[in-house]
């Protein structure tokens, strides 16, 4: 880093997710602004979780709409906990009613970045497939614990049933395939305005996958709504993916888009939920290192009768 010995770094809290905590600090001799980003943990049941989330960052610098990496040390050698020192960048979180059209270029930039299998991200050959395999491991811990309601563990069962037949009635992907980052609420994207670039800088969970996997998780209501209260209309989301279109200027042949978001929006819904029941679960041990009280008043939200009737209705 070129950080001469002895001299002094100066971290305030920056932000935190459920598995991550950021700090930003300035460089002592260039003045530069800098990002520390500490990893507690792997939901890719990684051992080196922030060599990986490394990896694809340098995978994609050439995009210039992620952090560029610049330091790593995931051997928990001197620290609890991986390390990782990236590039500050500016901007707010996304905001739904104004910026689709920036989040749409993003992603068509990032999704646009050539990547091939032997770049080390995570392959999976079917990827719906893989999602459903992923909700029902994590509804799993939900169904084991004593403290999960009768009438949720019975609904979450209804929806699973209905994300595996999905699931199997898709054939494996065999079209183009890019980093995907998997997680896109609104939080992850730092933008800027109309006519300045924006970012996505949250790269936990990034596989060598389908583009249509991350447009249907920016799409779906679980998502949406993870932080804020809102859900996209129809028109809104074929403006999106229209302006996606445009956006990605033939880079990669997006034929079959429409019919692909139609699998990955309502198995993404699934994804969602069963993510909030494993977690409500975690959250009531007391171990817990990361506890983020808005985050538990959304999980618990997502959980209510009302809300998981409704996503099972209208989207599996």
């Amino acid at each position: 880093m070129g950080i001469p010995a002895g001299a002094p770094v100066f971290c305030r809290p920056l932000a935190q997710g459920e598995y991550n905590i950021n700090y930003v600090f300035r460089h002592p001799k260039t003045g530069k602004k800098l990002v520390l980003r500490v990893n507690t943990g792997s939901q890719m049941h990684l051992e080196r979780q922030i060599d990986y989330e490394y990896g694809a960052l340098k995978l994609l610098e050439g995009s210039g709409r992620t952090p560029a990496p610049f330091y790593v040390d995931g051997s928990r050698e001197r620290l609890d906990y991986g390390v990782m020192v990236m590039e500050f960048l500016e901007g707010i979180s996304l905001d739904y009613g104004k910026d689709l059209e920036q989040a749409a270029e993003c992603l068509a930039d990032i999704h646009s970045v050539p990547v091939s299998r032997q770049n080390g991200l995570i392959c999976p050959e079917n990827p719906l497939q893989a999602i459903v395999d992923e909700c029902g491991e994590m509804a799993e811990v939900y169904f084991h614990s004593e403290l999960g309601t009768p009438g949720n563990k019975k609904e979450i069962e209804k929806m699973l049933l209905l994300g595996r037949k999905k699931a199997e009635d898709a054939k494996g992907y065999q079209g183009y395939r890019c980093c995907i980052n998997t997680e896109l609420n609104s939080g992850n994207f730092l933008m800027n305005g109309a006519g300045r670039p924006g970012y996505l800088v949250d790269w936990e969970k990034p596989l060598y996958g389908d583009p249509a996997q991350d447009l249907g998780h920016f799409l779906a209501p679980t998502t949406t709504f993870w932080k804020t209260d809102v859900i996209l209309g129809q028109d809104q989301m074929e403006g999106f993916v229209k302006t996606y279109r445009k956006a990605v200027r033939e880079r990669f042949d997006t034929k079959g888009l429409e019919e692909r978001l139609r699998l990955f929006v309502p198995v993404t819904c699934l994804r969602g939920i069963t993510w909030c029941a494993m977690a409500w679960v975690g959250y009531q041990k007391e171990e817990r290192l990361i506890r983020n009280g808005d985050t538990f008043r959304k999980i618990e939200a997502y959980l209510e009768d009302g809300f998981l009737r409704e996503i099972r209705k209208r989207y599996l």
